[in-house]
C-alpha cells in the first residue's frame, strides 16, 4: 500500500471520448502488488485470460484485429478495469499528489489510444491542480492489435511529460515488473526521479525480442542502477516511504513558499499556487546558506600550507559537510548515458523547512559520468524552483583516456552552462581543493566561498613547476606565486569570504 487516499479521476475527466469506467479501483495496493498475469498483449507478449462477460462489449480497434475486442473483454472481466491505466488523485506519506498507475493483468498494461486518452487526462490534471505526477508503471510496451495508433501514444505522453516538466512540477517513477518498451521510455526514463522494485525487469527491449545472448542484469534494476539509469533500487515495503520523501523534498519549490505538507484542498485549488513565471518574474527565491567550515580554523600561512591542509586525509569531506548541512536528505544516481562517478553526491535535503539541491565533490578526480549528474540535478533544480549548493572538492578533472573517449570536455561544458543558465540561485563553497577547471565548473560565479583549509589554482603546484622547468624544491615557491590561498583569492575578488568555523567570531 503505497497511498492513504485515492479518489479515481471521473470518466468525463480520463476518457472524453471513450466509454465510462467500469468498477474504480484502488490502487493502494495492486500498484505495487505482482502483476496478474505474464500472459499479455504488449510488445513481445501473448494476449491471454480467461473467459468471462461483460455488459459493454469492446470491438476490435482500428486495425480490426481478430479477437482483438474479445481480449480486452477478457481483461475486464478479469482484473475489474477497463483499460490497463487508471489514475486520480492521491495523498501519499500525507503529500496530495496525481497518481498513475498500470495494471498489468489488463492485456500486459500495454499502451493503446485509450491509455493514451487517459495520460493526456491525468497530466492535464496535475497541471491545472499544480500537483506532482507518480507514476506506478508495469507494461510490456505498445499495443501492438492497435497498430501504429497505438506506437504513436508515446509522442502524446511524452509531450505531456514535456508540458508537465516546463511547468515546474516534478515527475516521480516507480518501475515494477516488468517496464519494458514505450512505457520505460517515456513514463519510466523520461521522469525526474526513478524508482525501482528489487528484481524488476526494465528496458527498452522486452524478454521475447532482446538478443538471446544478452545479458539479463543489464535488463534488471539493479543493473540499471549501476549504470546510472535509475536513481535508486526501493524495496517494497520500504515504496511509500521513499514516494513520501521525495514528494515532500520536490514539492515544496514552486517558488510561491508553499509546501507539499500543505493540505490537499489547497494544493488543489488552481490559484493556490501559481506556477513560476518562465522568464524568471516572481518572488526571488533566497538562496541557499554556505555551511560553516568543519575544518581547521586558521588561515594557511603560505600557498604550500593552503595545498597541504586540503590534501590532509583527516580534513572534513563532503559527507560531513552534508550531514551538517542537512536535517534529511536524499540522493539522484548517474547521468542517465550509462555511467556513475562515486566522486560526485547528487540529491536533494531539507534545511530548516525548506528543500535545497546539493551536488558535492567527494576529493577525487571526477569523472565525466559525475559532471552530467551535476548538470542534470541543476537543471532539475532549476525547473522545480530550488535553490541549489555546491561542494567543490577535487584535484581536477579525470584526464585518463577513458575520460576523454567518454565525453571530459563536453560534460565540463555542460556544466559550466548549466550554472551560466540557471535562474535558480546557486551557493558554492570550496571545502578543499580547488583543482583547476574540473573544479570551476561547479563554482557559481559571483557566489563563491571557500574554508579556511582550502585552496583554488589554475594548475596545481607541482604541474606548475614542471611546465616551467623548475626542480622539485621550488615547488614551494611556486604555490605562493600562484596566490592560491582563501584569503589571496579574497583579495582578487574570487571569492565573497571565508566561512568561520561554528561558534567563530
Amino acid at each position: 500500500m503505497v497511498t492513504d487516499a485515492f479518489s479515481e479521476f471521473p470518466a468525463s475527466e480520463s476518457e472524453p471520448e471513450a466509454d465510462p469506467l467500469g468498477p474504480a479501483s484502488d490502487p493502494a495496493s495492486s500498484p505495487v502488488s505482482e502483476p496478474a498475469s505474464e500472459s499479455a498483449s504488449g510488445t513481445g507478449a501473448d494476449a491471454g485470460g480467461s473467459a468471462g462477460t461483460v455488459a459493454a462489449p469492446y470491438d476490435d480497434g482500428p486495425l480490426g484485429w481478430d479477437g482483438y475486442g474479445s481480449a480486452r473483454q477478457r481483461a475486464r472481466e478479469r482484473t475489474g478495469e477497463d483499460e490497463s491505466v487508471i489514475s486520480g488523485t492521491a495523498r501519499i506519506a500525507g503529500v496530495p499528489t496525481v497518481l498513475i498507475s498500470f495494471e498489468f493483468g489488463f492485456l500486459g498494461g500495454s499502451l493503446g489510444e485509450r491509455t493514451g486518452d487517459r495520460l493526456v487526462a491525468a497530466y492535464t490534471r496535475a497541471r491545472q491542480l499544480r500537483l506532482p505526477v507518480v507514476t506506478l508503471i508495469a507494461t510490456g510496451g505498445s499495443r501492438m492489435q492497435e497498430g501504429m495508433r497505438a506506437l504513436t501514444q508515446l509522442q502524446r505522453v511524452a509531450a505531456q511529460s514535456a508540458l508537465t516538466r516546463a511547468a515546474g512540477l516534478p515527475q516521480i517513477a516507480v518501475v515494477r515488473d516488468p517496464t519494458t518498451g514505450g512505457g520505460w521510455a517515456t513514463l519510466g526514463a523520461g521522469a525526474d526521479v526513478i524508482l525501482a522494485l528489487p528484481g524488476a525487469q526494465i528496458g527498452f527491449a522486452g524478454s521475447r525480442v532482446r538478443p538471446m545472448d544478452a545479458d539479463p542484469y543489464a535488463y534488471s534494476a539493479e543493473g540499471q542502477l549501476a549504470a546510472g539509469q535509475i536513481d535508486a533500487v526501493v524495496p517494497r515495503d520500504r515504496l511509500r516511504t521513499a514516494l513520501g520523501r521525495w514528494l515532500r523534498l520536490l514539492s515544496s519549490g514552486d517558488g510561491t513558499g508553499t509546501t507539499a505538507e500543505g493540505t490537499a484542498e489547497a494544493a488543489a485549488t488552481p490559484s493556490a499556487a501559481p506556477a513560476p513565471a518562465a522568464d524568471g518574474a516572481g518572488p526571488a527565491l533566497e538562496a541557499a546558506p554556505p555551511p560553516h567550515a568543519l575544518g581547521a580554523p586558521r588561515l594557511p600561512a603560505s600557498g604550500w600550507e593552503a595545498v597541504r591542509s586540503a590534501r590532509a586525509e583527516q580534513r572534513p569531506r563532503a559527507a560531513a559537510y552534508l550531514d551538517a548541512y542537512f536535517d534529511w536528505r536524499e540522493e539522484v544516481n548517474g547521468d542517465r548515458c550509462g555511467g556513475t562517478d562515486p566522486g560526485i553526491r547528487c540529491g536533494f535535503g531539507r534545511r530548516d523547512g525548506r528543500t535545497i539541491a546539493f551536488a558535492a565533490q567527494c576529493g577525487t578526480a571526477v569523472r565525466p559520468a559525475g559532471f552530467r549528474t551535476a548538470a542534470r540535478l541543476v537543471r532539475m533544480a532549476d525547473r522545480l524552483g530550488i535553490p541549489v549548493l555546491t561542494l567543490i572538492d577535487t584535484p581536477g578533472a579525470a584526464n585518463d583516456a577513458a575520460a576523454e573517449q567518454a565525453g571530459a570536455g563536453a560534460a565540463i561544458a555542460d556544466v559550466f552552462a548549466t550554472l551560466a543558465s540557471a535562474r535558480t540561485p546557486v551557493t558554492s563553497l570550496l571545502i578543499g581543493e580547488g583543482g583547476s577547471g574540473g573544479a570551476l565548473a561547479l563554482a557559481a560565479p559571483g557566489r563563491l566561498w571557500a574554508t579556511p583549509d582550502s585552496y583554488f589554482s589554475v594548475i596545481a603546484p607541482e604541474a606548475a613547476a614542471a611546465i616551467l622547468k623548475r626542480d622539485t624544491d621550488a615547488v614551494r615557491d611556486t604555490a605562493d606565486q600562484l596566490r592560491i590561498r582563501p584569503q589571496d583569492l579574497l583579495d582578487l575578488g574570487l571569492i565573497r569570504g571565508v566561512v568561520p568555523v561554528p561558534g567563530a567570531r
